[in-house]
């Protein structure tokens, strides 16, 4: 899994970028050869943004979150990308049947 992740407004310490890999860790069982995902975490005054891309076969998968935490808003963002990661995985493997 390659993963990028930049901040706008924001350093991305040590333990947010641990945070974000734990999270998206489990996306990755769902394909053998996973994946490039670009992530971008911003803050603007007390709202705190998360929204990642994810290029798998077949499809790019994007979603996004805000909350006034951005541990929250990765966890959020997250259960998004997690839900269309599955939904994709179930249409290639119901189109092969």
């Amino acid at each position: 899994m390659q993963l990028s992740i930049s901040g706008h407004h924001l350093d991305i310490t040590d333990a947010i970028k641990q945070h974000a890999e734990e999270k998206l860790s489990k996306i990755k069982h769902y394909f053998d050869h996973l994946i490039n995902i670009n992530m971008i975490l911003e803050v603007e005054k007390d709202v705190h943004k998360a929204e990642a891309s994810i290029h798998i076969s077949g499809a790019d998968l994007f979603a996004k979150a805000e909350s006034d935490n951005m541990y929250t808003s990765i966890d959020q963002m997250v259960n998004k990308l997690d839900t269309q990661v599955r939904k994709h995985k179930e249409k290639l493997n119901n189109h092969r049947k």
